[in-house]
């Protein structure tokens, strides 16, 4: 969190920092997720102490405090503390040794151990690190943590960030050498307990008690069920604060994260032989258990709860068929030992089983999966799925005018005018070319000195307008700020010149910007009635602010019912009509945060933000231009609400003029429907229901209808029927739809008493129906037999049971055969039987 202010890039108000930080491991450098669960130590979520020095403090004092807290703080044994350094660094061992560390108990380690970095490139340096001796009990090595036993456990990382790596290996020394350390909560709790597992602390032990109950087994009593228990624990840890945190399962990114965890956790719980949803059981622990530290989590308990539950009935839902093909590749005489990629890819996309999932599964039969093969397969369907996406492209500009724009930060007037003179700073042609001069029909971009004109951005689309000057007329059709300050207008020049250096007037189209001001302040209204209604888990994950509507996407696990939907729209509507004054100003982000504005995750914001609040209801960062009072926005109507990916939910609504014009035409057309069916506006779905009454009548008795005249057309079928090896058959072609044609078959089956009857119709193709007397039906014809090979006649398939089968086919023509066909079938299978 501090690598910008490691870099100097970054820097704070203060220069030392203590810290408590929840810490997910699950990809990366670090990653360990397979030894989860099956060590002391691994986890997937665990709790990070810290404290930092920015410049101030170095190696001397870090190692101090360390040594201080450790001994006065926790009152740790000394004799049980082990130091290693870096095998370079001299200064580190003379300050251990000055502090009273015995020579014989400090070790020098190399790069591998002690000399630590964020990545391949950026800060790092070499570090110290504390370890604690648990005793011979844990293995018989007298050699300090150098040995290769697990006696000695590392609980403290002192780095000292003294150097910045680049992309060539080099090691370029920091202007101020920094202090980054790292005591794990975990490990510091097992000692501070007397036990030797991070599993055996009160907080796991709490939590892997409750899902052993849960499977009726006992904790110590088998060490692969303790592995078990000990994974859906973390799992549960890690899930809980993850969807505290806002975020979602899904398919990518940090959801995928989730996801890959929580479904490893319910394979373990299948392990475990049980046979229920419990991972949200076992979440609830956590947050009885950590609720005290983390209040958050027990704020979004509900919700931590409904996304836990949701995540395993629809992975409950593909998990025993995803097993099941597991199975039938480890029997299959062709399996070498390693599942190929194309299964492990499809047990991915279609079943939800994450890779290493597959390969956990995969391993505990002694076998491996091919890595490689799966890679190829998820880079044949991202490269399909950029193939199949066109998007609007960025705005390209000549490098000289990107450099000048890139310098150039050009005066926004547009939060309290809608018009003003400006200077035409630079200008571009419709071939990316820099140009001093744009003709007559002429489209280009202008870069101006200042402009009342919003640039596209968090959402909100870009003004358009018209331009004036001597001679000039000109239509600004779009502003973006692709460049930090740089406003950029798209302009068409429909009368005289536009040239670098000309002052004219802009202005921009007022009943638009009013319009889209409308439809942004909406969504900060919205944003907040989602919160307050849903609850906090609700954050923006992204919106389109235009004139015409808004959209708002947000983060929600399940469609909303149109009861919330209404009492949303009326919370919405009851803060306009309050009709209370925005207000906004310039602040530092930690006084944004004090007045409760939210930071979305992953945007990146300078030392100054803007601050758009509605005073008692809403505080929000925003850049973009908003109405003066709530009241202003007129009228609110939600048009949508629907899913777009995992987690993700969208709202599209109309404010002002357009929700107004959008409720007459819907009222128009309620109006000339009511007018149509003789009926009052509000009686409308009365009349509509008494339709569609009448309709299924009458469907019914046309159905019936159809049906005895197709008798009466084909007369008494049953004088057709012939004898075979004392059987009755009847063979014919019948006029109907396959509901027709099944309940003629199963009249003329009961009329013959004991027999076979097939029926075949040319409709949509050609649909044919075998019923066969319960006295024959297996023992001496089977339906489903039959119906396959007449159906093979007419160029389709199908089957059934031995009493009743169907089928279709594509020929028509052939069905006089086809059916002709079903005589010498019963006579020849009758004959042995």
């Amino acid at each position: 969190q501090f690598k910008d202010t490691f870099l100097g890039e970054d820097p704070r108000s203060y220069n030392r920092a203590t810290t408590v930080q929840k810490c997910l491991r699950v990809s990366g450098k670090h990653n360990d997720l397979e030894q989860v669960g099956r060590t002391p130590r691994h986890h997937t979520f665990f709790e990070m102490l810290g404290n930092f020095s920015f410049g101030n403090y170095f190696k001397k004092e870090a190692c101090r405090f360390a040594w201080d807290l450790l001994l006065n703080g926790f009152k740790l044994d000394s004799s049980k503390l082990w130091i290693t350094i870096f095998e370079h660094d001299d200064e580190a061992e003379q300050i251990w040794l000055d502090i009273g560390v015995p020579s014989n108990r400090i070790q020098r380690m190399g790069e591998k151990d002690n000399f630590w970095s964020m990545g391949d490139v950026g800060p790092c340096g070499p570090c110290t690190e504390i370890h604690y001796d648990h005793g011979p009990k844990y293995g018989d090595d007298p050699n300090g943590p150098a040995g290769e036993t697990d006696r000695y456990v590392e609980i403290w990382n002192l780095v000292f960030m003294q150097y910045d790596r680049n992309e060539a290996g080099e090691l370029i020394p920091l202007p101020n050498p920094s202090i980054d350390t790292g005591l794990g909560l975990e490990r510091i709790a097992a000692i501070k307990q007397g036990v030797y597992s991070n599993y055996e602390t009160d907080q796991f032990q709490a939590i892997i008690q409750d899902v052993a109950e849960l499977a009726n087994i006992k904790y110590g009593d088998n060490s692969e069920q303790d592995i078990a228990l000990q994974v859906i624990a973390d799992h549960a840890r890690a899930s809980t604060f993850l969807i505290g945190d806002g975020v979602m399962p899904s398919n990518e990114g940090r959801g995928y994260v989730l996801r890959r965890i929580m479904r490893r956790a319910i394979r373990y719980g299948v392990r475990l032989n049980i046979k229920e949803n419990f991972l949200y059981k076992a979440a609830a622990a956590v947050v009885r258990e950590m609720g005290d530290a983390y209040p958050e989590i027990v704020e979004r308990a509900h919700f931590i709860d409904e996304v836990i539950r949701g995540e395993e009935m629809r992975f409950s839902e593909t998990l025993e068929k995803g097993l099941s093909l597991l199975e039938e590749a480890f029997k299959s005489k062709d399996f070498n030992g390693q599942l190929n990629g194309d299964l492990v890819f499809l047990l991915h996309d279609t079943y939800g089983f994450p890779m290493d999932l597959t390969e956990l599964i995969a391993n505990e039969r002694g076998h491996s999966i091919d890595e490689d093969g799966y890679t190829q397969r998820m880079a044949e369907q991202k490269a399909a799925g950029r193939a199949n996406w066109k998007g609007s492209g960025e705005l390209k500009l000549n490098q000289s005018f990107a450099d000048l724009a890139q310098r150039f930060s050009t005066d926004f007037t547009g939060y309290n005018s809608l018009s003003g003179t400006a200077q035409v700073v630079a200008l571009l042609n419709n071939k990316n070319e820099s140009c001093d001069v744009l003709l007559e029909d002429q489209k280009g971009i202008a870069l101006l000195d200042k402009t009342p004109f919003y640039a596209e951005g968090g959402g909100q689309v870009g003004d358009c307008g018209l331009m004036f000057g001597d001679g000039l007329k000109a239509e600004i059709t779009d502003t973006q700020k692709p460049l930090k300050e740089s406003f950029l207008h798209s302009v068409l020049v429909t009368e005289g010149t536009l040239t670098v250096g000309q002052t004219v007037t802009v202005e921009v189209n007022k009943n638009q910007r009013l319009d889209t001001r409308r439809n942004h302040t909406a969504t900060h209204i919205l944003h907040a009635a989602l919160r307050n209604r849903l609850g906090t888990h609700v954050t923006q994950k992204g919106s389109l602010v235009n004139s015409d509507k808004l959209r708002f996407d947000f983060s929600h696990h399940k469609a909303m019912t149109l009861e919330e939907l209404e009492l949303i729209a009326n919370d919405v509507q009851a803060e306009i009509f309050k009709n209370t004054t925005l207000g906004s100003c310039i602040c530092s982000m930690n006084d944004a945060k004090e007045k409760g504005a939210m930071a979305l995750f992953g945007e990146k914001y300078g030392d100054e933000v803007r601050v758009v609040e509605i005073p008692g209801y809403s505080v929000e960062l925003c850049g973009g231009t908003h109405a003066q009072a709530t009241g202003e926005i007129g009228l609110f109507h939600i048009l949508s609400e629907s899913g777009i990916a995992a987690g993700v939910r969208r709202i599209e609504a109309l404010t002002g003029r357009k929700a107004v014009e959008h409720l007459q035409r819907r009222d128009q057309l309620l109006t000339q429907s009511a007018q149509e069916l003789k009926s009052l506006p509000e009686d409308i779905h009365h009349a509509i229901g008494r339709l569609v009454k009448d309709k299924k009548r009458l469907e019914k008795e046309l159905e019936h209808v159809k049906t005895e005249l197709a008798r009466a057309a084909a007369g008494d079928l049953l004088q057709e029927a012939q004898e075979f090896n004392g059987i009755k058959v009847l063979s014919a072609e019948f006029s109907g739809d396959p509901k027709a044609l099944r309940e003629e078959a199963d009249r003329l089956r009961n009329k013959l008493g004991s027999g076979v009857v097939v029926l075949g119709s040319r409709t949509n193709g050609v649909k044919l129906v075998a019923a066969v007397t319960k006295d024959l039906a297996g023992s001496k014809v089977h339906a489903g037999n039959l119906i396959r090979e007449v159906a093979k006649r007419v160029g389709g398939g199908g089957g059934g049971r031995p009493d009743l089968a169907q089928a279709g086919g594509k020929n028509p023509e052939q069905l006089p055969e086809a059916l002709s066909y079903v005589y010498s079938y019963i006579e020849n299978e009758t004959s042995t039987k």
